[in-house]
């Protein structure tokens, strides 16, 4: 399974068994100077500085990708609470910086696929197999303590 990425405390229809650690990716990008000049000369009629677009977009992406690297080396199967931070290195650079919580996870139906052996209900009691707990109803994982 790749890992999954969610910017909630949970990832929908998972079940999070167990928080690794924080895991981020950062990437620290400069303008490019003719790039600097024609958006200058947009700022004047104004409209979309795709370059910038651009520039941003290959940033969150790079980001996304070393933190992905941390979360796979921790055996992950997801990144929840994931956060974007940007911040003024020099002049003309700038840091995009990501971060979340690495988890392992399991798909909630295959918890619901294993009910418990009949040992565990009392008066010889077995479980009604068409009756399943919604994953609304099951208690959340609070990545942050």
């Amino acid at each position: 399974m790749a890992v999954q990425l969610s910017n909630l405390e949970h990832l929908p229809n998972y079940q999070i068994t167990e928080r690794l650690d924080v895991v981020y990716g950062s990437t620290v990008r400069s303008k490019h100077v003719g790039k600097d000049l024609f958006a200058g000369l947009k700022n004047i009629v104004g409209g979309e500085l795709t370059a910038y677009t651009e520039l941003l977009e290959e940033s969150r992406q790079e980001a996304i990708d070393r933190m992905i690297v941390k979360a796979e080396a921790l055996g992950a199967d997801a990144v929840v609470g994931l956060r974007f931070s940007t911040s003024s290195i020099a002049q003309g650079a700038s840091e995009l910086f990501v971060y979340g919580t690495a988890v392992k996870a399991v798909p909630v139906s295959q918890q619901l696929q294993n009910p418990p052996s009949d040992n565990h209900y009392p008066s010889g009691q077995t479980p009604n197999p068409q009756v399943q707990t919604a994953p609304e109803d099951l208690p959340r994982f609070n990545p942050f303590g």
